[in-house]
């Protein structure tokens, strides 16, 4: 059982680092960088706030590697409820980690192009403003994508929370509501226009904002209800005793 709370808590810990520089990156550097404006007008705001930015692409990148370890962490702890799903939930991070590293070289890429390197000295700078607004659409098409993975992979990960017996089905629930919600966001967003301004996009994330952070803060505060992890061992031991 304390091995259980051991790897509970280092899963929440991961999920911590995930939620803590997913916020970052995502949510605090874009509020105070305006990348959507005109060409000169966005390369100017990054110009300005250059250190601000490669610290928000630092912080994606720790979020990336922590992402990435933490499947592995979860698998350890759910495996036994469904071995199936699990491999399903590692299985889809990894392959979503590679899109998330592609998305921010792109930002290094304008950080190299805004930096005064050999590039600005080669391209005009209506030239040097569109490669960055180039890349800057690039990596938001990324996101977009990764949208795909960050929802399918709830599913699986909900699914394993919903039917262990020690950690709460509403988190689950919640959970595959979420992936549900990612995937909604995501065709919405390729399929009609100006979907990004209606109250639906407002509120379609907010299952999986909710169930993520509560999941996190329940596995590094509370870990595992220990009694109902006891009610299944036991039996465990009489089936092997009677085989």
């Amino acid at each position: 059982m304390a091995s259980d709370k051991r790897i509970a808590r280092a899963a929440g810990l991961l999920y911590l680092i995930v939620v803590i520089a997913g916020m970052f990156s995502l949510v605090y550097v874009p509020s105070h960088i305006d990348t959507h404006t005109d060409a000169q007008t966005t390369a100017a705001h990054i110009t300005a706030s250059a250190s601000l930015f490669r610290w928000g692409a630092l912080s994606e990148l720790l979020m990336v590697l922590a992402f990435l370890l933490l499947p592995f962490a979860l698998y350890r702890l759910l495996h036994s409820v469904n071995r199936n799903a699990a491999v399903m939930m590692v299985v889809l991070v990894a392959v979503s980690v590679p899109i998330s590293i592609i998305n921010v070289m792109h930002k290094l890429d304008v950080l190299s192009l805004l930096g005064g390197g050999a590039m600005s000295q080669i391209l005009s700078g209506e030239q040097l403003n569109a490669a960055v607004m180039m890349h800057l659409l690039a990596y938001r098409n990324g996101m977009l994508v990764s949208e795909i993975f960050s929802g399918l992979w709830l599913l699986p990960f909900g699914y394993l929370v919903f039917r262990s017996t020690f950690l709460p089905r509403t988190l689950g629930a919640l959970l595959i509501l979420g992936g549900v919600g990612y995937l909604i966001d995501f065709c919405a967003s390729l399929l009609l226009p100006g979907y990004g301004k209606t109250t639906l996009a407002d509120f379609i994330l907010i299952p999986a904002s909710v169930g993520e952070i509560g999941i996190c803060l329940w596995l590094i505060i509370i870990g595992t209800k220990q009694r109902a992890r006891q009610q299944i061992y036991p039996v465990t031991s009489q089936q092997r005793r009677s085989a």
